[in-house]
């Protein structure tokens, strides 16, 4: 049998290539604009952790060399650096003798929480204290500015707590500050969702259930205390359970002042605390908070004991 063949106009046959053509080309500029949308945002995230290491170097550098103009840049008005000594420096104070106050050094990492990030690491400080450095930083107009610095002085891994002496009966403790009140005047919902967590957080410590503090805390918690081993999510909730099985009376530090500020999903707290009927000194305590499906966690909370 023969093959029928259909004859085409010339005209037509033209506007079938040319067509052709045409839609070859959509698809290409349709496939070329569609890529950049379709790269997982771990792309993303990358180029602003290295724009953010950049600016962490450049203050170093500043710092080395002090330079007050280009530190300037790159410290947020709100800025305050905690040394490892406890004490407490100002953007100005910090401006005004650069190279004493000292720089951040490398980071060992970065934790991205969409305009807030946390760069930190170990570190050894000037008289051989070993150390863990918290950076925060926030993107403020499209640039990254540093908030703050805080080196806690930190101890090789401890033992095991305690158990209560047989038959002692825990000492009463009524938490009001903070678990009822804190002394601060709340901006935003965000800040009231924060504040929430904030409460639900320290009176399961109270109340020592392990459950639902776990429940308000990322899964790459760390906590950083003076003179104290670093304690990961895993250690805090064992810690909370031992405390519930020896009954263990367990009291928060008390919010003397308090600085909260939220970028997008990130948010860092700055609060001085005193710890109730105990001898030790106040300390600064900086927490870092997350948005992740619509919840606030807490991804690192660093406490350094301040003169």
């Amino acid at each position: 049998m023969q093959r029928l063949k259909l004859a085409i106009p010339a005209r037509l046959r033209r506007t079938l290539h040319w067509g052709w053509l045409v839609a070859l080309a959509a698809m290409v500029l349709i496939a070329a604009f569609a890529v950049p949308h379709a790269q997982p945002k771990g792309r993303a995230a990358a180029a602003d952790d290295g724009s953010l290491l950049a600016a962490a170097a450049s203050l170093g550098e500043a710092a080395r060399a002090g330079d007050r103009a280009a530190a300037r840049r790159l410290l947020a008005l709100q800025f305050s650096f905690v040394d490892a000594g406890g004490k407490i420096h100002g953007r100005r104070d910090v401006l005004g003798d650069l190279k004493a106050v000292g720089a951040a050094g490398a980071a060992a990492k970065v934790g991205s929480y969409g305009q807030l990030a946390a760069v930190s690491g170990p570190r050894q400080t000037a008289d051989d204290t070993d150390a863990f450095f918290l950076g925060i930083w926030a993107k403020q107009k499209g640039a990254w500015r540093a908030l703050l610095m805080q080196h806690v002085p930190v101890a090789a891994a401890e033992p095991p707590p305690a158990a209560a002496a047989a038959g002692s009966e825990p000492k009463q403790y009524e938490c009001r500050n903070p678990c009822q009140t804190i002394p601060y005047r709340v901006r935003s919902p965000a800040e009231q969702e924060i504040i929430n967590t904030y409460q639900a957080i320290v009176k399961a410590i109270v109340a020592h259930d392990a459950g639902e503090w776990a429940k308000h805390v990322a899964d790459e918690f760390m906590l950083y205390s003076s003179g104290r081993a670093p304690v990961p999510k895993s250690g805090r909730i064992a810690a909370i359970e031992h405390q519930k099985e020896s009954n263990t009376t367990v009291a928060v530090g008390e919010v003397q002042a308090m600085r909260l500020s939220v970028y997008g999903d990130g948010a860092a707290m700055i609060t001085t605390e005193t710890a109730p009927d105990n001898p030790h000194p106040p300390y600064r305590a900086v927490r870092v908070w997350v948005k992740r499906n619509g919840q606030w966690l807490m991804a690192i909370s660093a406490h350094t004991e301040v003169k």
